[in-house]
């Protein structure tokens, strides 16, 4: 009966592709003509996902991919989350609360802790571009693995504003992660792993095959030791302020993109120019010094 449930559940979703096999729920991004940028009903059915993974004895261990040519190339900028019949789990619909507290970065907070939260450990494969909302998702797992040319960064903080996820300080040490969000470069997998941003990075043509060489033991753990080791490890973090800071963050958030006088600029120029100028104002100086994206 569980099983049926399951392929009833996975039939429903139009954003992910899902899958339970020999212990491992596997979830993958599904929007590749869009390299897995992030819409809202795409987050939706990532989470419903990730908690049915949670729910079900039958897995062990969930990884996170992307289809096609990137895991995430970041937050689908087509759309604005916060419109009617497009806004995400928990939006509150009020006057005294809409124009001052985040509601976008806030809804986010809300929906990538939730990796950080289940009791099953969740594992992220990575190849092409894991940018922005990506590399949030990708931050919040328990175990990252990356292609080693895969592409890590978060570019929009050289323009719109502080990242709606701040993990960088928790990732890495101080002197990179200062590096990284003030210039907001990319770094490739195989750096990110150098750098202990993730745990491994391996040739393109081996990730996979690695990758599932390393999940396939971990599935065959007890899931209750599992859960019991990764609230130990979280409750570490946690006490060191990892989830205020996380919690907190929309206020920076708030003021980085739509309080300061120019947090709009970027905006501004999409609209006016198209998508494709606004990149060039927010990458070129850093492409012209050789810099890669």
């Amino acid at each position: 009966m569980l099983e049926e449930a399951e392929k009833t559940e996975s039939a429903e979703y139009q954003n992910i592709l899902y899958d339970v096999n020999d212990g491992v729920a596997r979830i993958t991004l599904n929007r590749p003509e869009k390299r897995n940028a992030l819409s809202v009903e795409l987050r939706k059915e990532l989470i419903s996902a990730l908690r049915s993974s949670e729910a079900n004895d039958d897995v062990t261990v969930i990884l996170i991919e992307g289809a096609g040519k990137a895991f995430c190339a970041g937050y689908d900028l087509t759309g604005v989350s916060g419109t009617p019949g497009n806004r995400p789990t928990g939006w509150i619909e009020s006057q005294h609360f809409d124009s001052w507290t985040d509601q976008t970065a806030r809804a986010i907070f809300r929906d990538w802790i939730q990796i950080w939260d289940l009791l099953k450990p969740v594992v992220a494969k990575v190849h092409g571009f894991c940018l922005a909302g990506g590399s949030e998702i990708m931050s919040m797992c328990d175990i990252v693995f990356a292609a080693d040319d895969a592409v890590l960064g978060y570019p929009p903080m050289r323009v719109m504003t502080t990242a709606d996820i701040p993990y960088f300080p928790w990732k890495m040490s101080m002197a990179r992660a200062k590096y990284l969000q003030l210039t907001g470069h990319t770094v490739t997998g195989k750096q990110a792993a150098d750098w202990g941003w993730i745990v491994k990075s391996f040739p393109a043509d081996e990730l996979d095959e690695q990758v599932m060489r390393e999940v396939r033991p971990i599935a065959q753990m007890s899931p209750s030791l599992l859960a019991a080791n990764k609230a130990s490890l979280n409750q570490a973090y946690e006490l060191m302020g990892m989830r205020t800071h996380l919690l907190d963050a929309w206020k920076m958030h708030l003021i980085g993109g739509a309080v300061r006088a120019d947090g709009g600029e970027f905006g501004r120029i999409a609209q006016e120019q198209g998508l494709a100028a606004a990149l060039e104002w927010m990458n070129g100086p850093f492409l012209r010094e050789g810099f890669p994206f």
